[in-house]
């Protein structure tokens, strides 16, 4: 699981910008949003232009040197902060795994360009180079000894060229290095806003509906969308060797992208990853940007409970919309309020004790929350 990732000289995160799931409390509610002590299941609120995505960006930077996932480049333009006059970005990560402990950190000049990495597990580097002083890496990796150590291609992470250049040895150390990798290999960042934009998971780009079709799920797709309120009739038209998805009225049938409203459509985006999560291979991280824009409450509750029902993905929900604070869905330390400046959780902008009765959204309007 992420535990905690610091940010600086990365778009507006100028200064050290930290975001800790692992600042909890002992709350007795909604205990499922918690798991080991870390966030399992949370929500990010802000104002508009406050980093809620490029704080997104930045967790799903990695996935751009340690992974062969999708990734868009053209987000990560105008890498470094315009309020620095320094020249790298530095990124740490910590996960957790059971009782080991992971941390990454790195910096880079662009999106591509590394300068410094270092792997550390349960406290002993295993992985380290600094092409500031030398090119040379050095590793504890067993299985590892006979690799050429002078990695002089600065957009290659010493992290994937020990993966794909060694047989490692069943080691305690190596399982936890795959378990690191395999839960990079499976983060995916999803943009309730836009179909055709995600990172990492996956590679390529897919058509929603071909994609559902494909996979024997048009009629639970027709059910999700009736559970939502949504009383539609599905079926599906393979035209020129894709599966579209139609609308059937009475009298016609209308193909679902031209009649679909923005909400729906925004359903669809939702459902194409949900049909994933529940799959075998489901993803490790899930971050969804302005998850709520075209939903109206109740709606926005639903899709929280339904991830909520998916035990093994950690998921990072942002959103403009104040009436999801509540403590019938997540629970005080899985709300983070984020600025400019800091991201904190509900629990740490009140000196209140809180309780399950209070009404947070009302809390927050009237300026509890500091």
């Amino acid at each position: 699981m992420l535990k905690k990732i610091e940010i600086t000289n990365f778009k507006n995160f100028g200064e050290k910008f930290t975001f800790d799931l692992s600042d909890t409390s002992n709350f007795e509610f909604n205990k499922d949003c918690i798991k080991n002590g870390i966030v399992n299941k949370g929500l990010i609120y802000g104002y508009n232009a406050c980093g809620k995505s490029n704080l997104g960006l930045a967790i799903f930077d990695l996935i751009s040197h340690l992974t062969d996932k999708y990734l868009s480049k053209a987000k990560y333009n105008n890498y470094i902060s315009a309020n620095s006059f320094e020249e790298e970005v530095r990124f740490k990560f910590v996960f957790a795994f059971g009782n080991n402990i992971v941390e990454y950190e790195y910096t880079k000049y662009d999106v591509q360009t590394l300068i410094f990495e270092k792997l550390i597990i349960n406290d002993k580097i295993f992985a380290s180079v600094d092409r500031g002083e030398s090119t040379i890496f050095t590793t504890s990796a067993k299985g590892a000894e006979s690799l050429n150590k002078d990695l002089k291609d600065s957009k290659l992470s010493v992290i994937s060229y020990i993966e794909k250049n060694t047989i490692l040895e069943d080691t305690i150390e190596n399982n936890i290095f795959k378990q690191f990798k395999d839960f990079i290999n499976n983060m995916l960042f999803s943009k309730a806003l836009d179909e055709r934009f995600y990172i990492g998971y996956e590679e390529g780009e897919h058509i929603l509906s071909d994609d559902i079709v494909k996979k024997g799920n048009l009629k639970e797709f027709e059910k999700f969308l009736n559970d939502a309120g949504l009383e539609y009739s599905l079926r599906s038209k393979k035209i020129s060797g894709v599966y579209q998805i139609f609308f059937k009225f009475d009298k016609r049938e209308i193909e679902f992208f031209e009649a679909a409203s923005s909400g729906t459509k925004a359903l669809c985006i939702f459902y194409f990853w949900y049909q994933r999560m529940k799959s075998d291979k489901t993803p490790s991280f899930l971050f969804i940007d302005e998850f709520d824009a075209f939903y109206h409450h109740d709606l926005s509750v639903l899709i929280i409970e339904k991830l909520k029902e998916i035990k093994n993905v950690q998921v990072i929900l942002t959103t403009h919309n104040t009436s999801n604070i509540s403590n019938r869905i997540l629970r005080p330390d899985c709300y983070f309020i984020m600025d400019n400046k800091k991201i904190s959780s509900l629990k740490d902008r009140t000196y209140k004790e809180l309780r399950e009765a209070h009404n947070i959204e009302k809390m927050y309007k009237a300026g509890s929350f500091e």
